[in-house]
């Protein structure tokens, strides 16, 4: 087992920020209960409740019979920026791993982040508990101590299997302390990304993130900041008709079987939002500078802004649902190996050369509150089945202090499941189906037993057993002997012998890793992350004297040499993330929206799915007008309708202030009004061009939306723009923003790496400047026509 670490330097702290007082808006019809969510609408009525177990049990009744989502419901997905032709050329960059969970959850993105750093040169930093900082880094990759007790974490866990909290845990104390490490572990995950080496002391300021769901601060570090964030997770987290949410259990529904899954994703997020968004907000406004999210827009962050996720599993185990589109990949699972450092111990070695091979059993980082009685419960399954049996203490301590039986070793501390499970030293496993210990199990041909306790653990066990390498699951809660005795036999059949040994043939042809490094890098907005000056280099500043992006070294020596002044300099934004904007549109693919408009609107579901353009303008205006009661809610409806329907859009400037607010609404007017009109031949034109006779009607029918839409959006951002920007300014005012805490992190990497510079480099570099400083006024020119170009034809 990995031991506690404490950081020779202690983390470095942020700058003070101004705490302001939390207000949630909540839009759910009935006052909430903790644990229980409950939706009533003209449309359907829907309640979800965290059960003893903490998985969710859901119903869902429809007030108006539904079509199943159609097989093509879920549209296109238009990523921002990427290169779809050269995204293997990607610049070496500084890139954080923010990862929640136990030893089996971290050690799957080390393997990760010693590819990337083999393939690529990047720097990778794993962003974890303190329990993990040793855990075989060795130096080729940093760590950052985000604190959290991963012991407390699990044994919360145990007493709450879906991540979730039990009525226990509702009543008992748990969830004030879940909450205070979880605001804890905000904290240290957005240090994490400016901070420096806590070892070292080198500089460093995170490029992009890399992230699974319990980390929590992912989108809304990544928004503060202006990076990308990639999403990577060992179960299903994004909505599919393909199968229910693995936390989910679906106990009444009057809907289709696919409408039914998709919805238990959105219930899914309702329940955790409901449990942690008071803490992530008060995180967003007092630290990050940002606007709350309401409990309409925060569940379903992930799913509205379509950001890019991998799925670290095998195919051949769970195919990619077809509703999945092109910002979700499935790699193949990542092998941790380590047993070039492990060396068995004696006895361990002479047990394993006498036969029968033993089965393994043991369950890892999970915490057990009667190690015991769940060790005498092994003991007697063991004798019943009559097998010899390996037996991991873990941090459970199974057979601690306990008389062992001559055909079963208690091994304490770490082994390698990589050396253990290979070369057939053993015959099947038993474990809590934690993706890593079932993956490194499966690959080596081995029968699977799953004793699930939380999380994706019964996910796995069920996939296993649909295969025929396994038994169905056995909770721990309903583990006895019986079962157990049961389930050794099913692993030693010779049906479960080959099945789990085709599945690792299969698997061991995949290279997980290597896919998850391209799935990342070909979902980085590289058109947006390269320098100007030099390609080869990530961009980490942006100059407005020059209108350029510059890399740290680039700007290093320009500065050196007199060129510019790093201080006046602005830290790059490749990718922003508007998670606070309203209406997303149930056509786009969001749990989140789909759910909402089955609610609370009736008349026009249908139309959405099967006449998009009708069922657009009548959804719109069957929205509650509690929804729609602010202007800024309005503004934003209709200035999301035109994207909503694929139409071309115009590029906006920022708003920063009352002044640019105002310049950004009178802008906005004149072109609302103007593309309106012109829209109605740009439009059947633009839809002709990508899709025929057919696209030319479609594009008609935009057009009228947006006759609507265009003006109306137009006409409210007069009004809506200055006061955003007013308000904007005056916050700035008593915040220290991200952007500023990144500066000195940004200068200290650019001199080092313009000090890292060969000459010939230098030499390419000043020459390239002096050329494209000739070019500044073309390159502003440009920019200004893209965003004042008379016709909003798409652009090659």
């Amino acid at each position: 087992m990995a031991s506690s670490s404490s950081s020779s330097t202690a983390p470095t702290s942020p700058p003070p920020y101004l705490d302001k007082e939390f207000n949630s808006d909540d839009l759910i019809e009935k006052a909430p209960v903790p644990g229980e969510i409950t939706t009533v609408g003209p449309g359907m009525t829907s309640h979800a409740k965290v059960s003893e177990s903490g998985t969710v049990n859901i119903e869902l009744k429809l007030n108006k019979t539904l079509p199943d989502l159609p097989e093509g419901y879920a549209q296109p997905v238009r990523e921002i920026g990427v290169d779809k032709v050269d995204w293997r050329n990607c610049p070496e960059m500084f890139v954080v791993i923010f990862i929640v969970g136990s030893r089996g959850d971290v050690q799957p993105y080390i393997s990760l982040a010693l590819e990337m750093i083999r393939s690529n040169g990047h720097t990778v930093r794993i962003a974890s508990h303190g329990e993990f900082a040793s855990l075989g880094l060795q130096g080729r990759l940093e760590f950052y101590d985000v604190g959290g007790d991963p012991k407390e974490l699990m044994a919360y866990m145990v007493k709450n299997p879906g991540l979730l909290p039990g009525f226990e845990s509702l009543t008992n104390g748990d969830i004030p302390s879940k909450k205070r490490m979880t605001s804890d572990m905000l904290r240290g995950f957005y240090r994490s990304t400016f901070c420096p080496d806590q070892l070292t002391g080198r500089p460093f300021t995170a490029n992009a993130i890399i992230s699974n769901p319990p980390a929590f601060g992912h989108i809304h570090i990544a928004e503060a900041l202006g990076i990308p964030l990639h999403m990577s997770f060992t179960m299903p987290w994004s909505p599919s008709t393909a199968f229910r949410h693995p936390l989910a259990n679906i106990l009444e529904s009057n809907a289709e079987p696919g409408l039914s899954n998709y919805l238990s994703y959105a219930l899914v997020d309702m329940l955790t939002w409901q449990g942690l968004g008071e803490v992530i907000n008060k995180f967003r406004k007092s630290i990050l500078g940002l606007d709350s999210l309401s409990s309409r827009l925060g569940p379903s962050v992930l799913d509205r802004m379509k950001i890019p996720w991998t799925y670290c599993w095998s195919d051949r185990l769970v195919p990619k649902p077809k509703d999945w589109k092109e910002n979700i990949d499935i790699s193949g699972f990542y092998f941790y190996e380590n047993q070039s450092n492990y060396t068995p111990d004696k006895e361990l070695v002479e047990f394993l050369g006498r036969n029968p091979a033993p089965i393994y059993i043991g369950f890892g980082s999970i915490v057990i509150d009667n190690p015991r009685q769940m060790t005498e419960m092994i003991f007697e399954a063991v004798r019943r089945a009559g097998v010899r049996a390996i037996i991991s203490s873990g941090w459970a301590g199974l057979g601690d202090d306990m008389d062992t039986p001559e055909d079963v070793l208690i091994v304490k501390g770490n082994i390698a499941h990589d050396w253990l499970f290979a070369e057939g030293r053993i015959q099947a496993v038993c474990h809590h189906g934690g993706a890593g210990t079932t993956a490194i199990g499966l690959k080596n041909g081995l029968p699977t037993i799953v004793v699930p306790f939380f999380g994706d653990q019964k996910f796995w066990g069920e996939q296993i057993h649909a295969r025929g390498a396994g038994p169905s699951p056995i909770p721990y809660k309903h583990l006895n002997v019986a079962n157990l005795t049961e389930a050794i036999r099913f692993v030693l059949s010779p049906k479960a012998q080959v099945a789990a040994a085709e599945m690792g043939r299969q698997m061991r042809l995949e290279n997980g890793e290597k896919k998850g490094v391209d799935s990342f890098h070909k979902h980085l907005p590289l058109l947006d992350m390269r320098c100007d000056v030099d390609p080869s280099r990530v961009a980490i500043w942006w100059s407005d004297q020059y209108c350029l992006k510059l890399s740290g070294a680039v700007a290093g020596l320009l500065a050196k040499e007199e060129k510019l002044d790093l201080k006046k300099l602005i830290p790059h934004r490749p990718r922003e993330y508007e998670t606070s904007r309203h209406h997303e549109g149930p056509w786009t693919g969001s749990a989140g929206g789909i759910f909402h408009t089955i609610t609370y609107t009736i008349g026009s579901v249908a139309e959405l799915f099967y006449k998009p353009h009708k069922g657009a303008v009548n959804t719109f205006l069957g929205i509650p007008k509690a929804a729609v009661n602010i202007v800024g809610d309005l503004y934003e409806g209709f200035d999301n309708v035109p994207e909503l329907m694929n139409s071309e859009t115009r590029d906006k400037r920022r708003v920063t202030d009352f002044t640019s607010g105002l310049k950004e609404g009178g802008r906005g007017l004149f072109w609302g009004v103007g593309d309106a009109i012109t829209g109605l031949v740009t439009e059947p034109i633009a839809g002709a061009q990508k899709d025929g006779l057919k696209g030319f009607g479609k594009g008609v029918g935009k057009s009228y939306v947006n006759l609507i839409a265009r003006p109306a959006a137009g006409a409210l951002g007069v009004f809506v723009l200055p006061a955003y920007g007013m308000a904007k300014s005056t916050r700035d005012h008593f915040r220290k923003s991200p952007e500023k805490v990144l500066q000195g992190p940004l200068i200290d990497i650019s001199v080092i790496q313009s000090d890292e510079m060969t000459s010939d480099e230098k030499r390419y570099v000043m020459q390239k400047f002096d050329v494209l400083v000739k070019q500044t006024k073309g390159r502003k020119k440009k920019a200004d026509r893209r965003l004042n170009r008379l016709w909003l034809l798409p652009e090659d």
